[in-house]
């Protein structure tokens, strides 16, 4: 009788292991993932804010929170911080909180640079039916996008570029990628031309709005515009632009002539590192100023 209840009792205690087992490894799963969905937030790096984007008002934080991702969206996380408080903080951040200075609103925003032309489309050119690149306004766009997109990812934007590289892109899908990422600022590069050669020159920036009503895009396109008055080709200010990349954009959005590409003078700005640096300085410098206006206070 004692060994047929010790067997009972040997057989109950392994009944037990055998369903505590699989509650013990379940356990230790929905720990692990809990603690991997753990992030630590440096208030130096990034401001939790409201709702997923630049826009939205920020939260009241210390210096250093605990959070754990509960979803996403537009590239923002949402966040569950150390009091239960949901907030929200970009995702390309997170991976890497690097200290921002107190005025960069770049670090929170979504860039879209479009290189005008590309591939079998070279865009205007220097010379007629040139056949090199060197003359060709597909070259100078793209060269402008690269330097403009380098500086923004230095101050922490996420940019997105329609091409990085020789290629040809159709016009739609260029502001389509701007909708899809709900980017705060959409750029186009071009440089212009006239009918004659050496007749034009200078600078424009050109926006598009329907009616009368002034609209976020107005708005870029003056702050960014302002930037250029020291650019050593002459500014022609903004102007309203009927081009599809910035006409079918739901996000605001400009389109930048930077010079005359069959204008002697303008070219031999166009075509050197000087310049284009100077171009890009001024559209990060322009680009962080609308971001400042626009980030919730």
């Amino acid at each position: 009788m004692k060994g047929a209840f010790c067997l009972q009792a040997t057989f109950n205690r392994r009944q037990l292991w055998l369903c505590l087992v699989p509650l013990l490894l379940a356990l230790c799963l929905i720990f692990a993932v809990t603690k991997q969905n753990q992030i630590t937030i440096h208030k130096s790096a990034i401001i939790l804010r409201q709702g997923p984007g630049l826009t939205y008002a920020p939260i009241k934080q210390s210096a250093t929170e605990t959070g754990q991702i509960i979803g996403q969206r537009n590239s923002w996380y949402k966040l569950r911080i150390d009091d239960h408080q949901v907030a929200w903080a970009p995702a390309w951040r997170l991976k890497n909180q690097t200290k921002v200075g107190t005025h960069n609103a770049l670090s929170e925003a979504t860039i879209v640079i479009d290189a005008g032309h590309g591939g079998s489309d070279s865009g205007a050119e220097y010379h007629d039916n040139s056949n090199n690149p060197k003359y060709m306004e597909k070259t100078y766009t793209l060269a402008l996008a690269n330097r403009v997109a380098s500086k923004l990812r230095a101050q922490g934007a996420r940019v997105i570029m329609t091409r990085d590289n020789d290629q040809f892109v159709a016009l739609k899908p260029r502001p389509k990628m701007a909708e899809k990422a709900k980017a705060d600022v959409f750029i186009s590069f071009h440089y212009d031309s006239s009918p004659q050669a050496n007749e034009g020159s200078g600078v424009t920036t050109y926006y598009y709005h329907r009616g009368y009503h002034r609209g976020p895009s107005k708005e870029l396109a003056q702050t960014v515009n302002h930037q250029f008055n020291h650019l050593p080709l002459k500014n022609l200010g903004i102007n309203f632009g009927d081009f599809l990349v910035i006409r079918d954009n739901t996000q605001p959005a400009i389109l930048c002539e930077m010079g005359y590409i069959n204008t002697k003078r303008d070219f031999q700005q166009i075509k050197t590192a000087r310049y284009q640096n100077q171009v890009a300085n001024d559209v990060v410098t322009g680009l962080n100023q609308f971001c400042q206006n626009r980030a919730g206070k």
